[in-house]
């Protein structure tokens, strides 16, 4: 793979992309590539827009970043902190070109910086954000989004569409695949049997049927699969209670219905140091737990904080560096 030798310590490479260069990605990067911290774990290639990394250095006080792969075309009076349909062509292939490392063995991990779904929609981009190009480019049917941090994870039986489309897309098969894919993760990242906690769709877990059926259509009969293939996962639980202090040390991960339903309490409690992982992928990813913040991007003093994509190279690392580093099983 990208392993390098450097003073003697054997070092993965990562392939961090700059994300949508209207927003904050870009000054994340460079952040996080002159931290310490990062120089000791991993040899980082950024693959971006050099011209618009250097930009950034100068904005946040810190050293271009001395590795590149310019992959990104931008023009020189692209727009700062607004959707812009050539940021979002931008942002996907210096993706595209992260994931094409991978697959060739030239980086251990793919790291990303956020783009915007929006600027992807209208670069004519047909998949809704990373999760979805990252399957389709890998080949991968089977996949699903994981919020992670030591306190908290969060994993997503669906994730980047409507809520009135959520419940017509639910399936048993689909539920345990999701428990499936969190187990193997959990298990990886903890090193043994996780406890999975499984949130109802509805209010109350749909009351015995009072208010609504998918619970008994579809978590059941998944939770009693899961079961008989010997995963630890709860019944459907009532989502306004799965997260309170004493249900937070019962369970190792949560498995949710839809997106909000796990993200915001992910992010009300392990916001800073939450890291975005695509499981069910023949390579590793991760990612921040945020988006592409335009309303503090490319501001004077650069307020933009460096925290989760600190935390998802830590983790890529981690990942990557175990003897089966996929998350596909």
């Amino acid at each position: 793979m990208g392993v390098r030798v450097h003073n003697g310590v054997m070092k993965l490479r990562i392939a961090l992309t700059m994300g949508d260069p209207a927003g904050v990605g870009p000054e994340l990067c460079v952040k996080v590539c002159s931290h310490p911290e990062v120089a000791a774990l991993c040899d980082v290639v950024v693959v971006g827009n050099a011209r618009v990394l250097s930009a950034a250095a100068v904005l946040a006080g810190v050293p271009v970043p001395s590795r590149i792969l310019e992959s990104a075309v931008v023009r020189e009076d692209f727009p700062r902190g607004r959707v812009d349909a050539e940021c979002g062509r931008a942002a996907y292939d210096a993706l595209m070109s992260a994931i094409g490392m991978c697959q060739s063995g030239e980086a251990d991990a793919v790291v990303t910086a956020p783009l915007n779904k929006a600027a992807l929609h209208a670069a004519g981009v047909p998949e809704p954000g990373h999760t979805e190009i990252l399957a389709r480019a890998t080949g991968s049917p089977r996949h699903a989004l994981m919020l992670y941090s030591e306190k908290l994870a969060c994993v997503f039986v669906t994730c980047h569409q409507s809520l009135a489309s959520v419940p017509g897309n639910l399936s048993v098969s689909r539920v345990t695949e999701v428990v499936e894919l969190a187990h193997a993760a959990l298990k990886k990242l903890r090193g043994c049997a996780p406890r999975l906690a499984l949130l109802a769709l509805n209010p109350h877990a749909g009351e015995e049927g009072l208010f609504g059926d998918e619970e008994r259509l579809h978590l059941i009969p998944a939770v009693r699969i899961a079961r008989a293939r010997g995963f630890n996962l709860s019944d459907p639980l009532p989502p306004d209670t799965a997260f309170v202090p004493e249900a937070l040390t019962r369970y190792d991960a949560h498995v949710c219905m839809y997106h909000d339903q796990g993200a915001i309490p992910f992010k009300a409690l392990a916001f800073d140091e939450g890291v975005n992982v695509t499981l069910g992928l023949p390579i590793v990813r991760t990612s921040v737990d945020h988006g592409t913040a335009f309303d503090i991007a490319w501001k004077p003093g650069s307020p933009a904080r460096a925290d989760s994509l600190l935390a998802a190279i830590r983790l890529a690392v981690r990942l990557s560096a175990s003897p089966s580093a996929s998350l596909s099983q």
